[in-house]
């Protein structure tokens, strides 16, 4: 009956999420561990977060007539699995990622050396802002059904928003 009663006052010790201060029991109870210390996050204008405050991925960009080779080469050097295409005005003009080699590079067994990415990449892909609220961003992703998503400022490809480190951002 004593580890009952042990294990009550801990269940009735609570964190007040909103306020991001621990709420003890009645009887005192106390537990330390779970103290919850509430960072503040950056806010945009309208108290929003916006796309620059966010974990950003950094963008390895690379001219769109890039072999496919050394687009893979340059992906599997940096351990990254999307890469953003430019066209010869340095704007963005696709992206390429791991999918994309999986499914239109192997499955068509182009020649790696000779091909192009231009050939096999995601033609103009969506992009955001980097002043864009990191909310709409998200609805981006999740309606787009993207894992990847470019985030441009001044007209100039600056990073993308990986949708792990989104989540990963919104739980942290």
């Amino acid at each position: 009956m004593a580890s009952q009663s042990s294990s009550s006052r801990r269940s009735l010790s609570m964190v007040n999420l909103s306020r991001g201060r621990k709420i003890t029991s009645k009887n005192g109870g106390s537990d330390s561990a779970r103290k919850l210390l509430q960072s503040p996050r950056p806010m945009g204008l309208a108290g929003e977060r916006t796309v620059k405050r966010l974990r950003l991925s950094k963008a390895l960009t690379v001219p769109e007539s890039t072999s496919i080779y050394e687009a893979c080469h340059r992906m599997a050097a940096h351990r990254i699995d999307a890469l953003l295409l430019t066209d010869s005005n340095a704007l963005l003009c696709g992206i390429l990622t791991d999918k994309d080699i999986a499914t239109s590079v192997t499955a068509r067994e182009l020649n790696l050396a000779e091909t192009p990415v231009s050939k096999v990449m995601t033609k103009n892909p969506v992009f955001v802002l980097s002043d864009t609220l990191a909310v709409e961003a998200l609805q981006k992703i999740v309606q787009g059904k993207f894992r990847h998503l470019p985030v441009v400022e001044n007209g100039e490809v600056i990073a993308f928003l990986d949708i792990a480190k989104c989540l990963y951002d919104a739980i942290a």
